[in-house]
């Protein structure tokens, strides 16, 4: 079992705590809880190498997927197509939180570990906002998972 000096991460207004990471499961998932300031997601991404699927735990969101918005809330399940373009966003005004689950999860294991800031052990709420993020450090790194960010112009 790995020992990482923190489980959780701030990236880009979400709060990313770790459940299980992959090496955790024998390579087979990651587990991760996020808590995600109203207005902030994830933008459009696609993975080839990690299967993602998300349980809204609290709040209201919209998730892309190729094109498709879908609308999800308390309760919703939403799967991600391997290697498909998505995004999701909290667009309720309070925090929401999901699970996200990535199989077998190394992808994300290693971006989110990277390119998020380290929040001290057993954080649980959305530290204030710091500026902008480093756009090109967080597409340089995710490049090196795995992930491609699509972002227009």
């Amino acid at each position: 079992m790995t020992t990482p000096q923190t489980d959780t991460y701030h990236l880009l207004g979400n709060l990313l705590q770790f459940h299980a990471r992959s090496p955790d499961t024998g390579g087979a998932y990651c587990l991760v809880e996020a808590l995600t300031a109203p207005g902030a997601g994830a933008p459009p991404n696609r993975h080839p190498s990690d299967d993602e699927a998300f349980y809204v735990l609290d709040g209201t969101f919209e998730f892309m997927i190729n094109g498709e918005t879908i609308p999800a809330s308390s309760g919703s399940f939403v799967k991600v197509p391997n290697g498909a373009v998505h995004a999701f966003k909290n667009v309720g005004q309070t925090p929401g939180r999901l699970l996200i689950i990535n199989s077998p999860g190394k992808a994300h294991d290693g971006f989110f570990s990277e390119a998020g800031d380290p929040m001290p052990p057993g954080t649980r709420e959305l530290p204030p906002p710091s500026g902008a993020p480093n756009i090109p450090r967080v597409l340089e790194i995710g490049k090196r998972n795995g992930l491609e960010f699509l972002l227009s112009a």
